[in-house]
């Protein structure tokens, strides 16, 4: 997982587990008494994940047909640096200086959110270039400038030149790289152990806060005796190949409802294409699910002995990327899951754990509005400001798909957005305006 969403899975577990997390662990504090800027989504502390969280929910507004307040807008756009770059969270009353830490994938999801509302597309514009201007050497680009590349940030940036109009396979570096092949260096050749996966890192577990993790004495001695293999102590991760599956595809976290289902298939052999090796990270990912619906959250720091506990967010991410890659069929058990089980994982995890499962549902062609008996829509569209216009019922089961077209700085309702109601309103689905109080969710 990324950073901001371990933070939040974690003191989502404590939460449910009635225990708090170790003091060991860098995370967000979940204290609704938290400062929180007016137009920011969500109540808790916003260091680590105020622009991710934000971004996010307007992903899964507009795919709902939401439209977010001008306030809330402005509040994200108020966060990016001159540069282009964003951080996670800053002071918008400071100006961005060279002790600014700027994050590529809050940079990423900002950039991604602000293409599909149609609005600001100069910002986002400049988001991407600036991405573009801090890429590394093997094709990546990892959670900070000239950080090492992880299979996390580069998928997310990948959706984010995509979805900008940037030729991805087009960004090459000196040697020759580029972002696809920076992700297909981080999968496991297909016929090895946890074959068709992809690391997060060359011998790193996660990125979820914990100290790097070696794979081991084992693959410490398969890389002496693999001199020269690049795939030597490569070590599974399962969000990290739910990542690469996106990226790998060139698509955005956002990919609406998908039709497409075929059979997943994992190919061996070198200079694979990027589709196959996406193909290869959602076989892995419908293996692993065929076992369990749900994926596992690995154990807390310091808490290595406890027993695994469910990882709703890296199911839902999963089910987002198997859709993605035409096997939603294969998700099918897990959405059913997550209907039954993610009601009070998604009210604790705010407004990102209810935008994770608003993409869930809207990849598989589930019903956001009425999921496991809950409105997520109106579940996110309460954690912040009241949305400028929502369109109910929802549109995910059978209405047209929501698509992005010319933006529009002017806070207004898009061309794109126009249309799309025209043609509710025409099958008797009326559009509703509402003006709600901010609700804090506790």
């Amino acid at each position: 997982m990324t950073v901001r969403r371990s933070a939040a899975a974690l003191a989502t577990t404590a939460v449910l587990l009635g225990a708090a997390a170790p003091v060991a662990v860098a995370a967000p504090s979940p204290s609704p008494s938290a400062e929180v800027p007016p137009g920011l989504y969500g109540t808790t502390d916003p260091t680590y994940d105020g622009v991710w969280r934000q971004s996010l929910a307007f992903l899964a507004q507009k795919i709902e047909y939401v439209t977010p307040s001008t306030q809330a807008v402005d509040w994200l756009v108020g966060q990016q640096c001159g540069s282009g770059a964003f951080t996670s969270y800053r002071d918008a009353a400071k100006p961005c200086d060279a002790s600014t830490v700027m994050d590529t994938n809050a940079t990423a999801a900002a950039v991604q959110a602000l293409v599909e509302i149609e609005q600001h597309r100069e910002a986002a514009d400049n988001g991407a270039d600036w991405l573009k201007s801090v890429q590394n050497e093997d094709g990546g680009w990892g959670y900070n400038p000239g950080s090492p590349s992880d299979a996390n940030s580069t998928g997310v940036v990948i959706g984010a030149l995509a979805r900008t109009g940037v030729p991805v396979n087009e960004l090459t570096t000196a040697d020759g790289s580029t972002p696809y092949t920076a992700l297909q260096a981080l999968g496991i050749p297909c016929g090895e152990k946890d074959g068709g996966a992809f690391a997060y890192q060359p011998g790193r577990k996660s990125d979820d806060g914990n100290k790097d993790e070696k794979a081991g004495e084992d693959s410490k001695k398969d890389s002496k005796s693999d001199e020269g293999d690049d795939k030597a102590g490569l070590v599974a991760n399962l969000d990290s190949s739910a990542a690469a599956v996106l990226g790998l595809l060139g698509k955005g976290m956002a990919i609406g409802d998908a039709n497409a289902v075929k059979d997943p298939v994992c190919t061996k052999g070198e200079d694979l294409s990027p589709e196959q090796s996406a193909q290869n990270g959602a076989w892995f990912l419908a293996a692993t699910l065929k076992k369990t619906p749900y994926l596992e959250q690995a154990p807390m720091p310091g808490a290595e002995d406890s027993a695994p506990q469910p990882d709703f967010g890296n199911t839902a991410d999963a089910v987002v990327a198997l859709a993605a890659a035409g096997h939603k069929d294969k998700a099918a058990a897990s959405v059913r899951w997550l209907e039954k089980n993610s009601r009070t994982w998604a009210k604790q995890g705010g407004p990102a754990a209810s935008a994770q499962l608003v993409l869930a549902a809207h990849a598989t062609g589930t019903d956001a509005r009425n999921f496991g008996g809950v409105d997520l829509v109106k579940q996110l569209n309460a954690t912040g400001p009241a949305p400028a216009a929502t369109a109910s019922p929802s549109p995910t089961p059978t209405g047209a798909q929501p698509t992005s077209g010319t933006s529009s700085d002017d806070g207004g309702l898009s061309l794109g957005w126009l249309i799309g109601i025209g043609v509710l309103v025409g099958t008797g689905i009326g559009l509703l305006i509402s003006m709600r109080r901010k609700k804090q969710q506790p």
